[in-house]
């Protein structure tokens, strides 16, 4: 142990695995050194302490889900749908920041500094849904509510357990997709 550097990046992929898997508690300095085989010393080299390590996993997380996920959307084009999906399946559908942004959900519930800073993701989210549903739904009113249900669509279908007959899951997601955004 020891000889090993682990970098500020390598710390904070770490804790963002460890959040992702069992929530803020399961990011412990000494469980991170331990997997990474080195010592928590190399810890302090990167970080004053466990809040500034938290702290830069909400920012990776905040960057990666709406910078880096907006970026990607703008560079692939396409037509409103095409966008809309494209930043929900980077966004909810990926295997790295899905379960990342259930847990930063689940500790927003108990933590009111990431509550604000998942209401400013969730915003700039709501934003992008806003935007393009408004390239062909012109009432202010239906915009809000296709970009709010198609928000809640994203997020809840990770949560609801419920069997769709003889339809598959992906089936009725295609289909709320087709009522939500086709005009």
């Amino acid at each position: 142990m020891g000889a090993t550097r682990t970098t500020r990046e390598q710390w904070v992929e770490a804790g963002l695995r460890a959040l992702a898997a069992g929530g803020p508690d399961a990011v412990r300095v000494e469980a991170l050194a331990k997997e990474r085989g080195v010592t928590k010393g190399g810890f302090y080299g990167s970080f004053a302490d466990r809040e500034a390590l938290l702290e830069a996993m909400l920012d990776t997380w905040e960057r990666e889900s709406t910078d880096e996920v907006l970026d990607q959307v703008e560079r692939a084009g396409g037509d409103a749908r095409a966008r809309i999906t494209r930043a929900g399946l980077l966004t909810f559908s990926s295997d790295r920041l899905r379960p990342i942004d259930l847990a930063v959900r689940d500790w927003a519930r108990r933590d009111a500094g990431v509550a604000e800073r998942l209401r400013r993701v969730d915003n700039r989210r709501m934003g992008l849904l806003r935007e393009l549903i408004g390239t062909f739904c012109t009432d202010p009113d239906e915009v809000e509510a296709r970009s709010l249900l198609a928000f809640c669509m994203a997020i809840g279908a990770h949560f609801l357990a419920a069997d769709h007959g003889d339809r598959s899951r992906s089936q009725v997601l295609s289909r709320a997709a087709d009522l939500l955004f086709d005009h």
